[in-house]
């Protein structure tokens, strides 16, 4: 049985990092895509291959976001507190205004 330290999400964020690390490595190391061949309906790789990087940037930070708020979500049931965290409107409209 783990002791009151342990952590158990741990391992849903290292996964949560691997999967963004793609994200804001790729589009940094320039001598990556740093040529013109092969080209893609007449667009040089460089240009092409951006594009790439932003619909899977997109689509592995959707995964991530999920990722982590299911570890948020099992962490503060863990913990004893609600599920969902209060919104910030959670309470407007319910209480009379002061001054009216």
């Amino acid at each position: 049985m783990p002791g009151p330290t342990a952590r158990p999400g741990r391992g849903r964020w290292a996964l949560i990092l691997v999967l963004l690390a793609p994200a804001v490595v790729l589009p940094l190391w320039v001598s990556l895509y740093d040529r013109e061949d092969p080209k893609l309906g007449g667009w040089p790789f460089f240009f092409w291959f951006q594009m790439a990087l932003i619909i899977v940037a997109v689509a592995v930070t959707l995964v991530a976001l999920r990722l982590a708020r299911a570890a948020d979500r099992e962490s503060r049931v863990r913990l004893g507190v609600t599920p969902e965290p209060p919104t910030a409107d959670a309470g407007a409209g319910t209480e009379p205004e002061a001054g009216r």
